[in-house]
């Protein structure tokens, strides 16, 4: 059986009765009573003082039944009786004062020091849990904690600030007051203790040292020790850690913390390098951050001088003045700029040709500018030099090839091999793109160079933009097109001005005279134009109910030539429109029906008018012959066209219709059948004639222009 009772309970509080069977009378109790459990005759167990769980937190008892000969009749029976816990005892830190030291700089985190505290209540229960915590810090620097402590180990060490601001010089001791408290800190019925902690700041030699500065290419046997670091305490394991992620890294780590480099280093390949340098305990744990390490690869002069390129060209104009400057030469040192070792120095040692003289050009020592040193140059005596260039270090000496080119000057003007290029006749209608005339001028100065490279433009008659002259360049000639359609009603005549200039500006002194230029005029002829509508489609959206007479819509052409347009429609199957030929109003002439047909359709036709006239007599008073009657006909255009011809009118006397010869006449004079005859024949060589003169008004019989009109209920008229 086993039985629990709370420690500091009141004495004589029975645990349990016990029950015998005859023929026992009496109980015995045995084990480890303690003077504390007792049993009386009649079986009850009970306890005469308070428990105490840290003297004794299990007491193991038995208890047998006795006959009146104090024999044993029953047992014994084994009993536990669990003393549980209550919080009756303080926390107790083991010492009253504890004393320890921090490097500057340590890992925050990382324990340097531990108190400890004791509890005798039952640690697997509230009471003995403990929690600690830093109450004071002295001094508090700008109220910032410098240490921090593990609540449940009692592990103290810095915090980020700590780990950055702790200075020996600065304050070299720090005072703690640590407390703990039993109930995990979290009851108001707690205890506590304090103790005080002592901390010394210890300077840390843990520091990244010196950069250091490598000769690059050594030819010292390799590792070469080039710097060192060492953890505060012994024991530290260390490691070099690569930034850079190189191929190969050239540097190694001892156990002492020496560092070395292990292959001679080359400044071209790589100038610095910076990596870290660990250390950590025994479990692989960092005991700080790492430390920087910056390596530099001192230079030595081992390269010497290249040249920009192959050959280097520059271009020099003729009749330039002495002292321009030509062009600057840079070569190029791949040891270290702004040293002794990359400075360089240039000389001319070679010229060719050497005509009309040596010594034509020289070169700034250190700038590299070329200058034209002797005297003027002249294309047709030499154009190109050749010059041999040394460029050198204080060690090395490298030999570069320049060319000068001497390019011609912009002295002569483009010259038109005709200064006027006549009448050109074209239609109207002549296709955009279209090559309508050559023209050609030269220039004397150096071919295919800026200098002799015609642009042809049209100085005047072109002010819309119609033309344009499109250069070849291989012979200069002007190829002038059609860029914008003609228009004879806009201009009839073009009297156009052609200019011939080049790319590059000419010289001083020299300037463009009418040699340049030429003349030109286009005639454009008419073309019969159909109307224009002033839109390609009409619509309107009326009621199937509206009367027969009502408006619906209006359409507007108009005629290139002015003239007066007549307005027809086209596929009115159902003929429920008619349009007023004058005006282009169109309305209905019948009932619309929507079920039969929702959206009508119909084409508007619009004609042009004027094309054919009547010739009639003012009196009768006409002798029998043959009159010539002289008619001026002319267009609607601007400005007009017009043509006088003569029409042969045949007068003779008539009887019922027929032309007739009175007797007595001679043979010469006509019947009535053949004056008939003529009359006939005269009116159709009128007609034949006024067709033939306005053919060019009226193409094919007059051109029709024909848009779209609908009827419909979606959308409103626009006009």
């Amino acid at each position: 059986m086993t039985f629990s009772i709370f420690e500091g309970q009141e004495a004589s509080q029975v645990i349990f009765q016990f029950k015998a069977k005859p023929p026992a009378v009496n109980f015995k109790l045995t084990g480890e009573t303690d003077g504390i459990f007792q049993i009386q005759s009649d079986g009850l167990l009970y306890h005469n003082k308070a428990l105490d769980r840290e003297k004794r937190a299990v007491h193991r008892l038995q208890v047998s039944t006795l006959d009146a000969q104090g024999a044993t009749v029953e047992g014994p029976v084994p009993i536990t009786i669990e003393v549980k816990d209550i919080n009756d005892n303080r926390p107790m830190f083991l010492q009253q004062k504890y004393e320890g030291s921090v490097r500057q700089n340590s890992r925050p985190g990382k324990p340097f020091m531990y108190v400890n505290a004791t509890d005798l209540d039952d640690p697997a229960t509230p009471n003995g849990q403990l929690i600690y915590e830093i109450v004071i810090q002295l001094p508090k620097i700008n109220n910032v904690m410098y240490f921090q402590i593990n609540n449940k180990t009692g592990g103290i060490s810095l915090t980020v600030d700590g780990s950055r601001e702790l200075d020996p010089l600065k304050n070299p001791s720090y005072n703690l007051v640590v407390s703990v408290k039993d109930m995990g800190g979290q009851n108001e019925n707690s205890f506590s203790d304090s103790t005080s902690v002592d901390i010394i700041v210890k300077e840390n030699i843990w520091k990244a040292p010196e950069p250091v500065e490598i000769v690059e290419n050594s030819i010292d046997p390799h590792p070469i020790k080039i710097t060192q670091v060492q953890w505060n305490e012994p024991g530290a394991q260390y490691s070099l850690v690569d930034k850079e992620k190189l191929p190969k890294f050239p540097f190694s780590i001892d156990q002492e913390g020496g560092i070395y480099v292990t292959q001679p280093l080359d400044r071209e390949e790589k100038d610095s390098y910076v990596f870290y340098a660990t250390a950590t305990d025994e479990g692989g744990k960092w005991l700080s951050v790492p430390l920087e390490i910056r390596v530099k690869v001192k230079d030595i002069n081992d390269n010497p001088p290249t040249c920009p390129s192959t050959v280097t060209v520059f271009e020099v104009q003729e009749n330039e003045n002495i002292g321009s400057n030509i062009g600057t030469f840079i070569a190029h040192d791949e040891d270290e700029e702004n040293t002794v070792n990359s400075i360089l120095g240039y000389r001319i040692v070679d010229q060719n040709p050497k005509f009309p003289k040596e010594g034509l050009f020289l070169v700034q020592t250190y700038s590299g500018v070329f200058q034209l040193a002797a005297q003027s140059l002249k294309k047709q005596d030499t154009p190109q030099y050749n010059l041999t260039v040394e460029v050198a270090d204080k060690d090395f000496k490298t030999l570069c090839d320049v060319q000068i080119h001497v390019i011609d000057i912009n002295d002569q003007i483009p010259i038109f091999e005709k200064s006027d290029y006549g009448i050109l006749t074209l239609a109207e209608d002549t296709a955009v793109g279209s090559t309508i005339l050559t023209i050609q001028a030269t220039d004397a100065d150096e071919p295919f160079t800026g200098s002799s490279k015609i642009l042809y433009s049209i100085t005047q008659g072109d002010s819309d933009g119609r033309l344009g002259v499109d250069t070849d360049p291989q012979t200069n000639a002007g190829y002038v097109i059609i860029k914008k359609p003609l228009d004879f009603e806009t201009a009839a005549i073009h009297d156009i001005v052609f200019q011939a200039e080049n790319p590059e500006p000419l010289v001083y002194g020299v300037n463009y005279n009418t040699s340049s230029t030429a003349t030109f005029k286009l005639i454009v002829t008419d073309v019969n134009e159909a109307p224009v509508f002033s839109q390609r489609i009409y619509q309107a959206k009326v009621r199937e109910d509206v009367a027969i007479g009502t408006e619906v819509g209006n359409v507007t052409a108009r005629d290139p030539e002015n003239l007066d347009i007549s307005y027809s429609l086209r596929d009115d199957r159902r003929g429920w429109l008619k349009i007023d030929p004058v005006t282009g109003q169109i309305s209905t002439r019948a009932p619309l029906d929507r079920e039969a047909e929702s959206m009508y359709v119909v084409h508007v036709v619009a004609t042009e008018i004027g094309t054919h006239a009547r010739l009639s007599t003012k009196h009768t008073n006409f002798e029998e012959r043959v009159y010539n009657v002289p008619i001026r006909i002319k267009d609607g255009g601007r400005p007009p066209l017009e043509r006088v011809v003569s029409l042969p009118v045949i007068f003779c006397k008539c009887v019922d219709g027929s032309c007739f010869l009175p007797a007595g006449h001679h043979s010469g004079m006509p019947t009535v059948g053949m004056a008939v005859g003529i009359l006939l024949t005269t009116f159709l060589v009128i007609g034949i004639i006024l067709a033939v003169v306005f053919i060019r008004i009226k193409k094919n019989g007059g051109k029709d222009n024909v848009e779209t009109a609908q009827a419909s209920e979606a959308q409103p008229l626009k006009n």
